[in-house]
Parts: C-alpha cells; structure tokens; sequence
C-alpha cells in the first residue's frame, strides 16, 4: 500500500464495470485505496460497485459503497451526504460516469442526444454542485473528470452526442478551475485515447467489425502511434497523479493518455 493520497476521501462515480476485466472508473477506485484514500465507490448498479469494494477489501483497504444515478439531483445529494456520513469529508471528486451513442447529428434520436448529455455533462454539473461546497469547507479539494479526445479531435467513429458532451466538459472544467482556485480546489481533466476497457468492446464492436472482439482490437490498436490501445490503468495513474498533492499547482489541464494519438493530425 502506498500514501499518496492517504486519508482522501474519494468519491469515484462509475466505479463498477459493465462486464469482465478493468472499466476506468473501476481501475480509479482500487489504485486510489492502495495508496492510502478512502474510497466512496458509486454506481447506478449496485453489484457493480460491490465486485469494486470486494477487491479493495482484499486488498486491505477502505471502501464504502454508493447506488446512485448521478444524473439525478436528489440521488447526487444524497451520495455526497453518504460520503460525509461514511467518513466525515470529501476531499477528492473522480467524474467517470459517461456513456456513448454511435451516430452523427442527423440519425442520433432526441431522446439519445438527451441521455448522453444528461449522463455525460449534466452529471458532472451536478456532482461538482454539491461536492465544492464541502471541498471549500475543509479547506481543498481536487476534481478529476474523465473526458476523451474526442472532445477535440475525430476518431473515425461517428459520435456526436457523446463528442459534444465530452468538449462541454472541458469549457466546464476550466470554469470551475479558475472559479474555485484561490478556495483551494483543484480542477483537471484527463482526456483518454483508445482504452481498452468492457464498456468500449461493448459499445463499439459492432461499429468496427460487426461484433468481432477481436477483429476490433486489432484495428484500434493499429490507430494508435504507440501501436496498442490503452488499459484503464494508464487512465488510473493519470487521476491518481491529479488527484494527489504531488499536482497541488496543476489546475483547469487538460491531460492526454492517448499513446500520441493527439500528435498526429488524422485517424490513420
């Protein structure tokens, strides 16, 4: 166990994963407890959440968990009280909760255009709302939100709704960092490339290969200048650097873990 973000209390939203292997948000959570932070493990699925605190516990650490739809206010309300209740602070926010609908402008429904945004963008207005406050209170506080560069750049899969709401988060980002910096919070963004995680093989598969795992891997990793994909791990260590002292004078950034996609100019 380490300690470099010892006695934190974190709160992690989409700390589960949607199937087998390591989502970000999960892969957040445990790195966060094995240095030393006590972690408030959300999910909108509650076993989820639980296979999370199970490692943690495993491992030795310290972990509560949360069922919560953070796109919903009263439930965002009550996961901040939870996490002061479980551990009498909040000092570190971790904004993972983010869903994607393959489709440009003209064949994405309404009804998806409004999901994606309320998951993505409406969330993290809600979670910074009523987390800043106690942040301020106690004297500092870092928010980490995961965007993609998507937010910036096209990745060769048409993404509109979830492009939008992930560029909305950096103008949000910034605001917050600027806001809120001379109360002591701290508000940075990472911007993951290609990862190779559950909800991607989920979400994507059939867009790149009609299903084929595999087959999609394959032509993702060769997207990449480095020549494979990401793990949410790199994503991890990206928040964990963020989220602890060691970036005390590091506000309103933008970090890439993307392997140089963000250096080349076009998707090869």
């Amino acid at each position: 166990m380490g300690e470099r973000v010892k006695d934190k209390a974190v709160i992690v939203t989409g700390a589960g994963s949607i199937g087998p292997g390591w989502g970000n948000g999960k892969a957040a959570a445990v790195l966060y407890a094995r240095e030393g932070a006590r972690v408030l493990a959300v999910d909108n699925r509650e076993a989820a959440a639980a296979e999370t605190k199970k490692i943690i516990d495993g491992e030795g650490g310290s972990c509560a968990t949360f069922t919560a739809d953070v796109s919903r206010n009263d439930q965002v309300v009550a996961m901040v009280e939870a996490c002061l209740d479980t551990y009498g602070r909040l000092d570190v926010l971790h904004n993972n909760v983010g869903i994607a609908v393959v489709g440009g402008v003209v064949d994405t429904a309404e009804d998806d255009w409004d999901r994606v945004n309320a998951v993505n963008l409406k969330s993290v207005y809600l979670t910074c709302r009523h987390a800043i406050p106690h942040m301020i209170a106690g004297g500092a506080g870092a928010i980490v939100n995961i965007s993609s560069i998507s937010a910036v750049r096209w990745t060769g899969v048409p993404l509109a709704a979830y492009a939008a709401t992930k560029a909305g988060l950096h103008g949000l980002s910034a605001s917050i960092a600027v806001q809120y910096a001379r109360d002591g919070v701290r508000c940075n963004t990472i911007l993951p490339g290609f990862i190779n995680t559950p909800l991607v093989r989920h979400a994507l598969a059939d867009y790149y290969s009609g299903g084929d795992i595999e087959k999609m891997i394959e032509i993702r990793d060769a997207q990449v200048p480095m020549g494979k994909m990401g793990d949410a791990w790199d994503v991890a260590h990206a928040a964990l650097f963020l989220a602890s002292d060691e970036a005390r004078f590091i506000t309103g950034q933008c970090l890439a873990v993307d392997g140089g996609q963000l250096a080349t100019c076009l998707t090869p």
